[in-house]
């Protein structure tokens, strides 16, 4: 299993609206790119306003997803719900 993990970095002036990115955008994500599942995280203390997660079945299709032709209406959307650039890590997961 391989995980997409998006950070929001918390910082001066930074928002992040998390009811929209609940209802709106990782609906988005889901019908975009396509995960097997999705989970969000809304921080209550650390560096983060929130994480979302993002589990494939390989490593290839994770690839094939980012690179699938709607990805980019998936990136128009993030300025609706935040100032911030995104952090990404993809990571395999052991247990």
């Amino acid at each position: 299993m391989f995980k997409l993990t998006v950070l929001y970095p918390k910082g001066d002036g930074s928002t992040f609206d998390m009811e929209y990115y609940r209802a709106k955008h990782v609906p988005l994500v889901n019908r975009v790119l396509g995960p097997e599942r999705a989970e969000i995280d809304q921080v209550v203390d650390g560096p983060y306003m929130a994480v979302g997660h993002f589990y494939y079945p390989s490593h290839e299709a994770l690839q094939a997803a980012l690179g699938g032709p709607d990805v980019g209406e998936a990136m128009a959307d993030v300025p609706n719900y935040t100032n911030v650039a995104a952090q990404i890590q993809i990571s395999e997961v052991l247990d």
